[in-house]
């Protein structure tokens, strides 16, 4: 309550009316597999392209190294070719996979060792220049080894400074700083002030100039030191590095200078080279590395890297179709709420009875399975490959979300891409599938290859359609996200008035946009809340409940025409 305590007008602001609750996005996919290179462990990182993942995660990975592990990058490509926009990719690495390092080199200056595991850093370069950040004249030299200068501004206690008067150079290193006089460890010797307006004696500061390279990917740190207590220190510069983590493992105590301490005396320059980067190999993966570990924030891994992660709607772990691994993120996905997995089938199965075996291992209305194998170009082999389909329908459902709705089944849609699949299964094959809720992928003559199902792998009847399970993830979310303003407001009927308007405001334009049934909003949905659905002991317990119930669009499955022949006397 505001107090008013001398005579005046009061303008106040206050909210009263409902408060807009925007929808969340549906259409950003999550992605888990190997990469050749990118982090293992901590946040999944957004990729906005396939160029984009390129930068971060490396190309494609050989058939021959890791078979059917290697399916990730043309999981993503198909993804943004078939219409998705943004992604979060999460890597996995072999538990014998090894970053690169200089650690063959006892004797270094500098620790260098790769970012992350794999071979791509054995091509890393470092190379470092002598460079200066500060050089002033000495105007006054005065008694224990202090020196009056012009200007002290980049000069730091723990530097190493060089005093050069154009014939000889002279080393030594900064004791203290104050205003503009610099006390050394041990004296100039020679006359070292230089009062003329050029100046041709000048005590500089020496450090050196750091490059890390990869192909054509190039950090650049500018006039970098070894002494800890400067802001200038290669470890505080480098580490922003993507590349790279440096870290200095011994520093001369005496007044050397940075670079001569690198590469030693006389060299103009001095390189890094890194060594023992491994990508691991396939028959050291296990169920467990797509599992993941939950090491606490920033060091989860696999699935378990997704929990920290509120904005993917889709996932899949293309190719990996170990029932553990694909149970794990079913599982993953029913904890949150908020997401869809995509699952793929072993290539091999492709009898009906053995991907109804498959099939059998789920029941949940968070997941779909699609068959068969896709074919598509393959730029590492220059031919064409198989590849699972699990990417390519995320695309799909992205590019569905993005023209339709989510409300629309994402199937009857053409794949981009694709020039072929592995198996044609013919009608009588769907009969039994189809119900079973695989969806297959097939090919029409003149319709290109489609999405031809659009059921979860449920056995409940109300929760068979994939669009009617993500419409909920849908209003769930926007619901959930939209209504934190609601916690800790007074519990009493102007704030249920606020939220049923607000919820109602919502739901409304959602029916506009087709995705709930009815003619009229009544028809398509209603929100119960009040003394209807409280309880005295709710409230004083601080409880809001609200009830709302809304009618789905169900797909258009089975399209049937009745014929029958009219006579003339009818």
């Amino acid at each position: 309550m505001a107090e008013y305590l001398s005579p005046g007008v009061y303008v106040e602001e206050f909210e009263s009316g409902s408060k807009p609750l925007e929808g969340v996005s549906t259409s950003t996919a999550g992605f888990i597999g190997l990469a050749s290179r990118g982090p293992v462990e901590g946040l999944p990182q957004l990729i906005t392209s396939p160029a984009d993942f390129g930068r971060v995660y490396g190309s494609y990975l050989s058939e021959n190294a890791f078979g059917s592990y290697r399916y990730l990058a043309y999981a993503v490509n198909q993804f943004f070719t078939n219409g998705g926009s943004r992604c979060f990719i999460a890597r996995v690495a072999p538990s014998d996979a090894a970053a690169a390092s200089n650690s063959g080199q006892p004797s270094a200056v500098l620790s260098v060792t790769a970012k992350n595991p794999g071979a791509w850093g054995n091509q890393l370069r470092l190379v470092a220049v002598p460079a200066s950040k500060a050089k002033t004249p000495i105007f006054e030299a005065a008694e224990g080894n202090r020196y009056r200068v012009k200007n002290a501004s980049g000069f730091y206690a723990g530097d190493v400074v060089v005093f050069s008067n154009g014939s000889e150079k002279q080393y030594s290193r900064i004791v203290s700083v104050h205003d503009q006089v610099i006390e050394l460890a041990e004296a100039l010797s020679g006359e070292v002030v230089d009062t003329a307006l050029v100046p041709s004696k000048w005590l500089s500061t020496a450090e050196f100039t750091l490059s890390v390279s990869y192909g054509s990917e190039v950090e650049t740190y500018e006039k970098v030191s070894l002494n800890p207590e400067a802001p200038n220190y290669v470890e505080k510069a480098a580490g922003r590095s993507v590349l790279a983590n440096i870290a200095v493992q011994s520093v001369s105590e005496g007044s050397v200078s940075p670079f001569e301490q690198l590469a030693g005396a006389g060299a103009d320059s001095y390189e890094i080279t890194l060594a023992g980067g491994s990508d691991g190999t396939a028959a050291n993966l296990s169920a467990g590395d797509f599992i993941g570990e939950d090491f606490g924030p920033g060091k989860r891994t696999g699935i378990q890297a997704f929990i920290d992660n509120d904005v993917v709607s889709i996932m899949a772990i293309p190719g990996v179709t170990d029932p553990n691994v694909q149970l794990s993120l079913v599982a993953h996905c029913e904890s949150l709420g908020s997401r869809f997995a995509i699952l793929d089938l072993p290539r091999e199965v492709t009898k009906v009875q053995d991907v109804l075996a498959h099939r059998d291992l789920f029941d949940s209305s968070y997941c779909a399975l699609y068959n068969p194998w896709l074919q598509v170009f393959d730029p590492l082999d220059k031919r064409n490959i198989f590849i699972p389909p699990s990417g390519t329908i995320a695309g799909v459902y992205s590019r569905s979300d993005s023209t339709r709705g989510v409300q629309k089944a994402p199937a009857n849609e053409t794949l981009r891409g694709v020039v072929g699949i592995d198996v044609q299964y013919n009608n009588g094959e769907q009969d039994i599938l189809n119900p079973a809720g695989v969806n297959l992928i097939r090919s029409f003559t003149g319709q290109g290859i489609r999405v031809w199902g659009a059921r979860t792998c449920s056995s409940n009847t109300l929760w068979k359609y994939i669009n009617v399970r993500r419409l909920f993830i849908f209003l769930e979310s926007s619901i959930k996200n939209g209504s934190n303003w609601v916690v800790f407001e007074p519990n009493t009927e102007q704030l249920w008035a606020r939220v049923q308007r607000t919820i109602e405001a919502f739901l409304t334009r959602v029916w506009r946009d087709g995705a709930l049934s009815g003619t009229s909003p009544g028809e398509a949905f209603y929100i119960n809340i009040g003394r209807t659905t409280m309880t005295q002991d709710d409230i004083d317990n601080g409880r809001l409940i609200c009830v709302i119930g809304v009618a789905p669009v169900k797909p258009a499955e089975f399209v049937v025409f009745r014929i029958t022949q009219r006579t003339g006397s009818e």
